[in-house]
């Protein structure tokens, strides 16, 4: 399947303008859903009446690679929905109409991770993998959400290095770790204070449903990856009956939003790393890493002690033993990749020749990542809407006190020696004001479909399945032997086929379905890897340091 790679992405300078005032008798009225979460008073309502009646003024999306058929526009929606009639921002909004003469039922809305992952052009990749029958019912809806590339961006003054957060525990290096993350905080309080408390995902799905308002749909369909997935849940959590069909697709667990959720990275690979060294073992004559598990788990831990001592160069960039953990955590779930590049790894300390791009993941971000951002897009937008969420969606979930991120570092390299000091040393939330909203708590029993890999480095199988429990009204899809990051569609007919019956129909399988993988499609998750792609969409990957 052929799949757009447009670069990211250019500013939206095509503006909204407000409607005459309309009766709320109309299609485009505000709908009660939105100022009852938001716990607005009677004069906060009729605040939002007047963005619920916004006119898009469809126009050319800037992005030069971008087909005509894609159009954009922007709308205006308020900063913090507890006070409608203050300070307004913009919010970067796509659409592809439907194909169907006389057949449009209504909008798809999708996201593809992050936080702080760019949208508005994935409906270029929905336009080619959904089927024929779906992309006539329904206009595709992208959006950059708030804070994020076109939406009114937001920026801490980031520098690259400053970016670089998965930092393991080291007693010496600590005290900076410490001072690392207090001056992230402090900067973005400096640079955005007044716009990141209200950077959130409760905050994003009121946008959702705003954007709901502004086109006059009663409802939305919607597809979300990995973030996406919280951010679908908790919009069925704020608006039940405003939520359709929704595909939540490697899925996030709410109650472990954020913390919980970066340690899932640690305790996730443990797991996967025993798989990988069964899969080296049985492969021994080919691979020459061992002909037992415990073999490999040596030559394993032999490498990351050698480049400890001597670190490897890699065409002039440095990898350290720590850098093979962080590495190999997110490789391990798929076994091939994670043999062929830690020969590659063992290889380059041999003093061979070797191929860097095979070893991304083995490569601090600034070496690895491509900022994509553009004059109107900070460089350190990614990162800065990344915390805002990750920190002030839940901020009782961080500590305050930086000792018990030692502690914790500490006692978790014990238990998920690849990778726990990563995921549970100090983050810049710990110095992260106070969030402005509670968290939310998912526990609706509007309906869904999760889908779930079984070997996801990302949001593990027990995540999927623990949001899979909370919402109540949902089915869930498991791939049993399934690999990668982001499942639809993979070409497995028996994953591909339960989310199309539901796209198209509406109805849910009658029980959980489980799917066995393909020799396909997890070529096919290999291949995004390689391509440094996600699935099904449009732009740059950015694992293994979000969701």
């Amino acid at each position: 399947m052929r799949r757009r790679h447009l670069v990211p992405l250019l500013a939206v300078s095509v503006t909204a303008t407000l409607a005459p005032a309309l009766t709320t008798s109309t299609a485009t009225a505000a709908p009660a859903a939105v100022p009852a979460a938001a716990v607005l008073p009677a004069a906060g309502k009729s605040a939002l009446d007047r963005y619920a009646k916004q006119k898009p003024q469809w126009k050319r999306c800037p992005e030069p690679e971008a087909p005509p058929e894609i159009r954009c526009a922007t709308i205006q929606v308020p900063l913090d929905y507890r006070k409608p009639g203050g300070k307004r921002i913009e919010l970067a909004i796509s659409r592809i109409e439907a194909t169907g003469p006389g057949k449009r039922q209504g909008v798809l809305l999708s996201n593809p991770g992050g936080p702080g992952g760019p949208g508005l052009y994935l409906p270029l990749g929905m336009a080619e993998w959904l089927p024929a029958a779906a992309r006539q019912k329904n206009d595709l809806i992208g959006f950059d959400p708030r804070g994020v590339g076109s939406s009114t961006p937001v920026t801490c003054g980031l520098e690259p290095k400053e970016e670089d957060w998965l930092r393991p525990y080291k007693p010496e290096t600590f005290a900076d770790d410490v001072a690392w993350a207090r001056t992230v905080a402090r900067k973005c309080e400096e640079k955005a204070g007044d716009i990141l408390p209200h950077i959130t995902t409760r905050n994003t799905a009121r946008d959702m449903d705003l954007i709901r308002a502004v086109l006059g749909e009663k409802k939305i369909n919607y597809v979300g990856y990995s973030y996406g997935t919280y951010l679908g849940a908790v919009y069925a959590q704020l608006f039940p009956k405003r939520a359709d069909r929704f595909v939540l697709d490697s899925a996030v667990d709410p109650e472990r939003a954020w913390r919980g959720m970066i340690q899932w990275w640690a305790e996730g690979a443990e797991p996967a790393f025993d798989r990988w060294t069964a899969w080296a073992a049985e492969r021994s004559e080919t691979y020459g890493l061992g002909d037992t598990p415990k073999k490999v788990e040596g030559a394993f831990w032999d490498l990351v002690e050698r480049a400890r001592q001597k670190p490897i160069d890699l065409d002039g960039q440095v990898v350290t033993g720590d850098d093979i953990r962080m590495g190999m955590r997110a490789a391990v779930f798929t076994p091939l990749y994670a043999t062929e590049a830690f020969v590659e790894l063992s290889n380059a300390a041999d003093g061979e020749t070797v191929a860097p791009k095979k070893l991304r993941e083995f490569l601090r971000p600034e070496g690895r990542h491509a900022t994509g951002a553009t004059a109107a897009t900070p460089a350190d937008n990614g990162t800065a809407s990344f915390w805002a969420v990750v920190c002030g969606d839940n901020s009782a979930a961080w500590s305050r006190n930086p000792e018990s991120y030692r502690r914790d570092a500490i006692a978790d390299r014990g238990r998920y020696p690849i990778f726990g000091d990563f995921a549970s040393s100090i983050k810049p939330c710990a110095f992260w004001d106070r969030s402005v909203e509670r968290a939310t708590t998912v526990n609706n029993k509007a309906g869904s479909l999760v889908v779930q890999n079984e070997w996801d480095s990302q949001t593990p199988l027990p995540s999927g399945q623990a949001l899979h429990r909370q919402l109540k009204g949902s089915r869930m899809v498991t791939v049993l032997g399934g690999e990668g990051h982001g499942i639809y569609p993979s070409g497995n007919p028996c994953t591909d086929g339960a989310v199309n019956r539901y796209l198209l129909t509406g109805k849910l399988p009658v029980k959980d379905v489980t799917c066995e993988a393909t020799e396909g499609s997890n070529e096919q998750a290999r291949q995004h890897r390689e391509q440094d792609v996600l699935p099904v969409s449009p732009l740059p990957v950015r694992a293994p340091d979000r969701f």
